[in-house]
């Protein structure tokens, strides 16, 4: 009897945790469709300035600006790495992780200054535990990141970069690249040397890609110095805008095939139990007949 009330209990639990994961799972789901209706639009908008950003530097040959200089020589780099304040989402933080370190690995054995910036709990805890120290940290983001708090940092990059302060911003992430893929990156978003979009590189048509790459010519109004200084900011920022819009929907479905896979395995797990349970239940019934029966048969 005890072993059987031990099968009862132990189902019961098990329920329990799969109706949590499969309530997880439903809103992981509305926040990735939330998250990834705003990756969809700002996608668009981010390719397009990214586009007419490239065209214009390319038409404006006789015009420099700093955002498009590389530096000769890199002494000091800002990296910025993304993940999650919440875990539940299976491999999503370790992948991003995995690679950040990778990269500062790289960085140290180049003889790089380095100033680490983490976004994330996860990340935070994290480079804590290495011994790692970070010159800032953000836990604000969450599945709905807002641009305007993502620019206030875009601006300080920015700035401490004219300034010559930093030579070069690189951004660990999760790149979303479609609902079933996404994949742990390092993107340097400065400087803005190759503004070109990714799909001219690939995907693309080549009758498609040879328009891309035909010259643009643009009759600029006001000087075409006064047009770069406004766009390249910009382009700038929304890239980076777009880092944490990936994060956010890559963390949504690594949350949600998390949740899922872990409501099927519980599932799996009271399918076993129910069917210990039989079993046990029907040794317990056949040995009382039979204690039942040898008693009869012992009063006769």
């Amino acid at each position: 009897m005890a072993k059987l009330r031990e099968l009862v209990n132990r189902r019961k639990a098990i329920r329990n945790i799969a109706k949590i994961t499969r309530t997880m799972e439903l809103i992981a789901t509305a926040r990735f469709r939330k998250a990834l209706d705003r990756a969809v639009e700002a996608e668009a908008y981010t390719r397009k300035i990214a586009e007419l950003a490239a065209d214009l530097s390319a038409s404006a040959t006789n015009i420099e600006h700093p955002l498009l200089a590389k530096r000769p020589e890199v002494k000091k780099t800002v990296v910025l790495v993304i993940c999650s304040n919440r875990g539940l989402c299976g491999g999503y933080n370790a992948g991003i992780l995995r690679q950040a370190l990778v990269h500062l690995r790289e960085i140290k054995q180049a003889d790089i200054n380095l100033d680490l910036e983490l976004s994330g709990k996860r990340a935070i805890q994290f480079f804590r535990y290495q011994g790692v120290a970070a010159a800032n940290t953000y836990t604000q983001f969450e599945d709905k990141p807002s641009y305007d708090e993502v620019e206030v940092i875009a601006n300080r990059y920015l700035d401490a970069y004219i300034a010559g302060q930093i030579d070069r911003v690189d951004v660990v992430y999760q790149k979303f690249l479609s609902a079933s893929r996404q994949a742990p990156v390092v993107e340097s978003l400065l400087p803005l040397s190759s503004l070109a979009p990714e799909v001219r590189k690939s995907g693309a048509a080549p009758a498609a890609q040879a328009k891309a790459k035909a010259a643009v010519e643009y009759e600029f109004a006001p000087e075409p110095k006064a047009i770069l200084e406004e766009i390249l900011p910009v382009s700038f920022r929304v890239r980076l805008f777009k880092c944490f819009l990936d994060a956010a929907v890559s963390e949504q479905i690594a949350r949600r095939v998390a949740m899922k896979t872990a409501t099927d395995s519980a599932n799996d797990l009271i399918r076993g139990l129910t069917l210990q349970y039989n079993r046990a239940r029907q040794a317990q019934i056949t040995k009382e007949l039979s204690e039942i029966i040898g008693g009869v048969e012992a009063l006769k």
